[in-house]
């Protein structure tokens, strides 16, 4: 519309508010699309038998704070299923030892026909790296027939 005096006048003013009408409909497309887009990682199966202890002990400690290292017969480690070579065991440990405050713990988790010598040889690359919260895992189905007789 034109002034009397010149010139024109604006119909509408800048909003000063950001419109959020829409926001919730965004949220949930990109929820959506994360959901959709994201992948788990899942573990390997080791077919491995757990050796069987004379007495077992419940570790109860949060799952971010165990490092799964696994000993095939073959002398083949894998740590939290990454294959490592044995003589850079200490090498992968030590910074994850260090970065989580000293409270690692380390599950030895080798099948009942490892040889020794590759137990020794882990359980040293594991010294080296200073890690003293180590414990080997055994046989769950030999624990729970013992704790029901």
């Amino acid at each position: 519309m034109a002034k009397p005096g010149g010139g024109f006048e604006k119909k509408s003013k800048a909003q000063s508010e950001i419109p959020t009408a829409s926001m919730a409909d965004i949220a949930f497309l990109l929820l959506i699309f994360f959901m959709v887009s994201t992948t788990f990682r899942r573990e390997q199966n080791r077919h491995l038998s757990f050796p069987r202890a004379e007495a077992t002990q419940k570790i109860d400690e949060r799952r971010r704070n165990i490092l799964h290292l696994w000993i095939e017969p073959d002398g083949s480690v894998y740590i939290n299923d990454s294959r490592i070579p044995m003589d850079m065991v200490a090498d992968v440990v030590l910074p994850l030892y260090r970065d989580s405050d000293r409270r690692l713990l380390i599950a030895i988790r080798g099948d009942r026909e490892v040889p020794y010598r590759f137990m020794n040889a882990v359980t040293e690359q594991l010294r080296q790296a200073n890690a003293v919260r180590v414990f080997f895992h055994t046989d769950l189905e030999s624990r729970l027939t013992r704790e029901r007789r």
